[in-house]
């Protein structure tokens, strides 16, 4: 979480398992809004008072009284019908958290995921910032995996095309780490395999993520590549 805080000038926050590749499929079905909060309390007052969705987890586990968790899997079969047109707010122990703590001295923070990565790195480049600095959050905001440091590598190499990226290396590593296993054994219905199939395709969505604050609230909001 230190690094998401001391980010400045452009922040990308990266989250592939699996907060951001939650945002991009929600995003894709083109709900009202997507907020984001950081206490579940503040998501439960949202969901009871004002008909938001609430989607979330604490520590890779459900929230009680959300009506989703953290799973894109999970969100896909629900489909663009569930969220097209209504309010969602997400709350997820990494991601989310990141972003708020980026927003003290970043000036444009921007979610990323693999499913976004090649439309997140043409909108970096058409803001032409003068710094970017990219984070990967890891499990918790607290340990480093494999999954957020390939996806930060990759976006960096589409940032600089001096750099290489090797995805069928990074997948051997991220497929070899906790991180993906304790989706593949199965054990846990709040880590389902499916998860990984969606969390790791690359450039799945033609847009960005960007973090909106204009409304005094932080909303992700998409940025098509054609706009």
């Amino acid at each position: 979480m230190a690094g998401a805080a001391q980010a400045s000038g452009c922040a990308v926050i990266v989250d592939v398992f699996r907060a951001f590749t939650c945002a991009s499929i929600m995003l894709h079905y083109r709900p009202a809004q997507l907020r984001l909060e950081q206490a579940p309390r503040q998501c439960l007052l949202l969901k009871r008072g004002q008909g938001y969705l609430a989607v979330g987890e604490n520590e890779g586990v459900p929230l009680e009284g959300f009506d989703l968790g953290n799973s894109p899997g999970e969100i896909a079969a629900r489909g663009r019908e569930f969220f097209a047109g209504r309010k969602v707010v997400l709350r997820t122990s990494a991601g989310v958290r990141g972003i708020f703590a980026a927003r003290e001295h970043a000036k444009s923070i921007w979610a990323g995921s693999y499913t976004t990565a090649g439309a997140l790195a043409r909108a970096i480049t058409r803001e032409s910032p003068r710094q970017v600095q990219i984070v990967a959050m890891g499990w918790g905001g607290r340990e480093q995996t494999p999954e957020d440091e390939q996806c930060a590598r990759y976006l960096h190499s589409l940032l600089d095309p001096d750099l290489s990226y090797d995805h069928a290396a990074a997948l051997e590593e991220i497929m070899a780490h906790e991180s993906a296993r304790k989706f593949l054994r199965a054990d846990k219905q709040h880590f389902p395999p499916g998860d990984l199939t969606w969390c790791l395709q690359r450039d799945l969505f033609d847009f960005a993520m960007k973090v909106d604050n204009s409304a005094g609230t932080l909303r992700l909001i998409r940025v098509d590549s054609a706009g």
